[in-house]
């Protein structure tokens, strides 16, 4: 296995101007899918989320999934007993984070990260996914993995540089001094 001092550095990676126009399309595309859901679940845009159940409005934007999965999937009572103010604020937290790092090319390994955690969560607590249109097509791969992937592709490529913020924040000296920010 190459240690990181001999890995391709991430400018070189992808060099195509083409193919990293459409990895920043990918960025923000995906950056927009969290943002978005932040907004709704905040405001109650009424797309996923009615007024009346907007974060502002006392709503309880993880609670409500949480405590609401069907009983007969084997992680629903883990899922349900962690259901409480903090993971609103976290998750919220999170959409927010993820999202606006994604979006702006910033700190995007962090968003990698975090974002599949976020992604791998709900994936797991609605598995395995019931036969039917609300299951899509497939019982395994759903958005929630490609998303992931796309942000795990976007960190790995430098993809905050085309259309982002990402040389700006890599420049910074504390950026500079704690790769792992990038």
């Amino acid at each position: 296995m190459a240690s990181s001092s001999e890995l391709v550095p991430e400018e070189q990676i992808v060099t195509s101007s083409a193919a990293r126009k459409i990895i920043a399309a990918l960025r923000l595309t995906t950056g927009f899918i969290f943002l978005w859901a932040f907004l709704d679940k905040t405001f109650g845009l009424g797309f996923s989320t009615a007024s009346d159940k907007a974060w502002i409005h006392g709503g309880h934007p993880s609670q409500g999934f949480l405590k609401n999965l069907d009983p007969a999937k084997p992680l629903s009572g883990f899922f349900g007993s962690i259901a409480s103010p903090v993971t609103d604020v976290l998750f919220m937290l999170g959409m927010l984070g993820v999202g606006l790092a994604v979006m702006l090319g910033i700190g995007t390994r962090v968003a990698a990260v975090c974002g599949t955690i976020i992604l791998a969560m709900m994936w797991l607590a609605e598995f395995p996914p019931v036969a039917g249109a609300a299951a899509g097509t497939n019982p395994l791969i759903d958005y929630h993995v490609i998303y992931s992937l796309v942000i795990i592709l976007v960190a790995i490529v430098g993809g905050g540089d085309t259309w982002g913020l990402g040389k700006i924040w890599k420049s910074l000296p504390i950026v500079q001094k704690q790769r792992w920010l990038i």
